[in-house]
């Protein structure tokens, strides 16, 4: 790889890597695009506070996550089609993690299955799960995220339907990919990803093989999707390790997933790919961390790009960040290695920023470290 030094080092790389209609599935999301952007912006706006003359000698990352121990408050989010951007991408993912000492969650729609990713790695991973008309089929993932030893489950919950991400149609992305008078010189100018990819073993959805496939599995899952909160008190009482639910952006609703049984919630805004005006995720989130007290660990995505972004988050109550976009890069342009090297630049981020702000410790970090 040529030098990098940040995640936007990757994202420049990456697009020159894979085909565009992949690039564009992880870099955009809906209508106007206005959210992702305010994920981005309202991050940017925070400063710290510099500190001088303190002793910051001996700095600690180490925290924990779900009461797991991990080297530093990040974890890998469930990002679909991973499998895609590099093959064996979610094998890949989830062995970087286990190496870095942080948490890596599969997405239920990865290209490797809930089974592949077992079998290749050491670590226990969590599993992301989208709630299904058919109740059977969710029973089904439970199980089979349960004889993964999957050491928690995240429940999607802002997927009632797709938002609409006009890059998608625009590029005519298909699952499996396919080679197209359309797309054919764009594909031919990236022959390393068509020979991974193209050509490889996994293609399609690996955990949806006679549920969810063909060209339409994208659009097609909002027909399969439908949830309340009493089918997430449903999974409540069939899942018995640690349930996380991801896609709280509301005060009210962070309440009535701490009632519904949440060990975890996480703020997102599902990177800016559903609601199109909805606020950034990081623009809400002293309000959820207020609205739920402590009675569960408050998780933050949305726009996390460096060392920085995440110390902004834990200054803000977050216990820990997720990752997803910032993966995806690192995976397309360098597979294992490039998500390895992308983890490090953001604990020497984290690392760096806590130093400068005088703090010694993840559990120093609060909000004196922001200017007000």
């Amino acid at each position: 790889m040529p030098v990098i030094l940040s995640i936007d080092d990757f994202r420049r790389l990456a697009q020159r890597r894979i085909p565009k209609a992949i690039f564009d599935y992880a870099d955009g999301g809906s209508y106007d695009e206005r959210t992702i952007r305010r994920n981005a912006a309202d991050l940017d706006a925070m400063s710290f506070r510099q500190r001088v003359m303190v002793d910051v000698s001996k700095i600690s990352l180490v925290s924990t996550m779900l009461g797991s121990p991990v080297s530093m408050p990040l974890a890998i989010g469930p990002t679909g089609l991973a499998g895609l951007f590099h093959a064996d991408g979610e094998i890949l993912g989830a062995r970087a993690a286990a190496a870095c000492g942080i948490p890596f969650c599969l997405s239920t729609m990865s290209i490797c299955s809930i089974e592949d990713v077992r079998e290749a790695t050491k670590e226990p991973f969590w599993f992301q799960q989208y709630l299904m008309r058919d109740r059977g089929f969710n029973q089904e993932l439970i199980d089979r995220a349960a004889a993964a030893q999957c050491s928690a489950l995240m429940l999607t919950l802002d997927l009632q339907v797709i938002g609409e991400r006009r890059r998608d149609p625009r590029n005519g992305l298909t699952i499996p990919p396919q080679l197209t008078l359309r797309n054919a010189w764009d594909v031919a100018s990236k022959p390393t990803w068509a020979l991974r990819v193209l050509f490889g073993k996994r293609r399609t959805f690996g955990n949806l093989v006679g549920r969810i496939g063909g060209s339409s599995g994208i659009n097609t899952l909002a027909e399969w999707t439908a949830a309340n909160w009493r089918d997430v008190e449903w999974v409540r009482s069939r899942w018995p390790g640690k349930l996380i639910m991801k896609g709280v952006l509301d005060a009210e609703d962070a309440r009535l997933a701490v009632a519904a049984g949440a060990d975890a919630i996480v703020v997102s805004n599902h990177g800016g790919r559903q609601l199109d005006g909805a606020p950034s995720s990081i623009s809400v989130l002293s309000e959820i961390v207020e609205a739920v007290g402590g009675r569960c660990e408050v998780m933050f995505d949305g726009g996390i790009r460096s060392g920085q972004d995440i110390a902004k988050a834990l200054a803000l109550g977050a216990r820990g960040a997720l990752i997803g976009k910032a993966f995806l890069y690192a995976l397309s342009a360098g597979g294992e290695a490039g998500v390895t090297k992308a983890l490090d630049i953001m604990r020497n981020e984290l690392r760096v920023t806590l130093a400068l702000t005088g703090t010694s410790s993840i559990d120093a970090v609060g909000p004196h470290i922001l200017r007000p």
